[in-house]
Order: structure tokens, then C-alpha cells, then sequence
């Protein structure tokens, strides 16, 4: 009969969990999507156009560098009231999931930035100099050389964003965003329910230990040194 009743808690248990699991997958795949989309641009001119690059500009550097310092200083949960509008405008509102992508991607872009940056600016410039010797555009110094030489790096990177964003979820819950941040805001903070709350953050760390892991995988698999 324990056993029974055990059975039947956890069946109640993974069906309180798994539509919050889902909600927080569908926020951190779409916005590190989108993320990615806006932030490898970004950080790619803020290495072509520093100093001494292929494309420099210290102007435009300037500039595109205070704008991702600013936008990483703001924390996520104010960041995520202070564009309540842009969401309403974009998805219609500003409660749920899909409302959620909105800022997590936004906060999660300036981040990604700076990893490619980062991943980038380790290149051997000896390559970059060899590839423009022989008559490389600039589209081809970036795809060819550069990103193929950091891709490791930018798997890493890219990795730890991914982990970023799915705290950043659990925070967006808070305020009405869904996913597992939510559940356990609603279950284990407002109803006292103890075992709801230690079950969402076993199911967090056992998705940050995937996506490292996978990310590892991957990053030796492209790492030709």
C-alpha cells in the first residue's frame, strides 16, 4: 500500500512538473535563438571594429560597447517591468511564456556580445594577416577565419548562455512568466509546499548538467587544436 501511495504521489508530482518543465525549455530555446541572432553581429563588429582590426573604427566601437555595457549593468528583473511595453507590443502581452522571451532575449543578447567577442579577439592574428594577404573579403576573414577558428570557444560561450537564460526563466516566474521559476514561486514559496520546490530545483540542475555537457561534447568535437 506505501508503495502505492508513493507511485501516486510522484505521478501527481511529474504532472504538476512537466507542463512548467515544458513552458521553461520553450522560453530558453527561443530566446537563445534570438539571442544568438542579435548578439553574433554585435559582437562581431565590436571586434572587426577595434583597434587595429580589418575594419576599424573607434567611433562606432565606442559607441556599441557603451550601449552593451549599459544594457548588462541593468538587473534582469527590472529590465523585465521596463519593457513590459515593447512586449505588449510585440506578442500582445506581457503575462506568460512567450511575453517572457521578449526580455530574456534582450538581456541575453549584450552577454553573447561580449562571449563572441571575447572568442574572437583569441585568434591568432597571424591567420587573420595570412587570409587578408592572400585576397580574403572582409564576409570571408569573418565566416572562414575567424568564427571557424573560435568556434570551440563560441560553443562554450554560447553553453554558459543558455544556462544564463534558464536562471534568467526561473527569475521571470516571479512576475508572472511561467515555467518552472513560476511553479515554484506558486507551489513551493506561496503554499508552503517544500517538496514542490526541492523537485524544481533537482529538475534545474539536472538541465544545466545536459546543456554543459552537451556543450562540452560539442566544443571538443569542433576543436581541431
Amino acid at each position: 500500500m506505501e508503495y502505492a501511495n508513493l507511485y501516486t504521489y510522484l505521478l501527481d508530482l511529474l504532472k504538476t512538473l512537466c507542463p512548467s518543465l515544458i513552458e521553461t525549455i520553450y522560453m530558453v530555446f527561443f530566446s537563445t535563438i534570438f539571442s544568438v541572432i542579435l548578439g553574433l553581429p554585435l559582437g562581431i563588429i565590436l571586434v572587426i571594429t577595434s583597434k587595429g582590426h580589418i575594419c576599424e573604427n573607434l567611433n562606432i566601437n565606442k559607441i556599441l560597447s557603451t550601449i552593451v555595457n549599459i544594457a548588462r549593468s541593468i538587473p534582469f528583473i527590472i529590465l523585465i517591468i521596463a519593457i513590459f511595453p515593447l512586449s505588449r507590443i510585440i506578442v500582445g502581452t506581457t503575462i506568460g511564456s512567450t511575453a517572457a522571451i521578449v526580455p530574456l532575449s534582450i538581456a541575453a543578447c549584450p552577454f553573447v556580445a561580449r562571449i563572441v567577442e571575447n572568442a574572437l579577439l583569441e585568434v591568432n592574428w597571424g591567420i587573420i594577416e595570412a587570409s587578408i594577404s592572400m585576397g580574403a573579403t572582409t564576409f570571408q576573414i569573418i565566416l572562414k577565419v575567424m568564427i571557424k577558428e573560435a568556434l570551440p570557444s563560441l560553443i562554450l560561450g554560447i553553453t554558459l548562455t543558455i544556462i544564463n537564460i534558464l536562471g534568467y526563466s526561473a527569475m521571470a516566474g516571479a512576475i508572472g512568466g511561467g515555467g518552472l521559476g513560476d511553479l515554484a514561486i506558486r507551489y513551493g514559496y506561496q503554499r508552503f509546499q517544500t517538496d514542490v520546490l526541492i523537485a524544481t530545483i533537482l529538475v534545474l540542475i539536472i538541465l544545466v548538467e545536459i546543456i554543459q555537457y552537451a556543450g562540452n561534447i560539442l566544443a571538443r568535437k569542433f576543436d581541431k587544436r
